[in-house]
């Protein structure tokens, strides 16, 4: 029976670690009474106020990053470009803004919905590989920002799949050019030869 992750899950401190580890996890969604799910693929982690491509590098603090030093479990959402809405997981303890954003999800529960929402179908990879993507295959818009991923609009679950390590490809972020040497950091994970990975995908 799957399991939903809870907050001591998301109160790991070692933010790589999870980055990893959430791929195989299952993201729910239920909008509306609509619910959709998609097997994580690709995530990135982001390491606080050290790391120079985190929102709050240098302890930065505003409206849009402070649920970012919430204790690890909310979900962290902000529109990149005026265009994509992207899904973060706040991770680690209260004041350590910690963060894993997902990246792509291969589609699972309520794939009719899904092609809807995305006007294609859910055996292209567009549908839900690229963060923007992600969000609008499974409904996610500002609304979500700070929601509880204990509750019953978004969730994390673990059904199981699990990957090994010589599965899982290590490699430098996207669109992070900004952060300087940080930018070379291999903090970004996805599943080797599963399609439902955005662009680059060689490894």
């Amino acid at each position: 029976m799957p399991l939903k992750l809870d907050n001591a899950y998301y109160g790991n401190r070692d933010v790589l670690f999870l980055a990893r580890d959430f791929l195989g996890k299952v993201l729910v969604t239920q909008v509306n009474g609509e619910l959709t799910s998609g097997i994580i693929t690709e995530t990135e982690a982001y390491a606080g106020v050290t790391d120079k491509a985190s929102h709050a590098y240098g302890n930065r603090r505003t409206g849009r990053t402070e649920v970012m030093y919430q204790p690890g479990g909310v979900a962290y959402v902000y529109l990149c470009y005026g265009i994509h809405y992207l899904f973060n997981v706040v991770t680690s303890v209260q004041d350590e803004p910690h963060a894993v954003l997902i990246r792509a999800v291969e589609p699972l529960a309520g794939k009719e919905i899904v092609e809807r929402r995305r006007n294609m179908s859910v055996f292209k990879a567009a549908v839900s590989s690229g963060p923007g993507s992600v969000s609008r295959a499974l409904g996610i818009d500002l609304g979500f920002n700070g929601a509880d991923l204990c509750g019953n609009a978004i969730w994390i679950e673990d059904h199981g799949f699990r990957y090994d390590d010589n599965e899982i490809a290590a490699t430098p972020r996207v669109g992070v050019d900004y952060a300087g040497e940080d930018a070379l950091l291999p903090w970004r994970f996805f599943v080797k030869n599963n399609k439902y990975v955005s662009k680059p995908n060689k490894f």
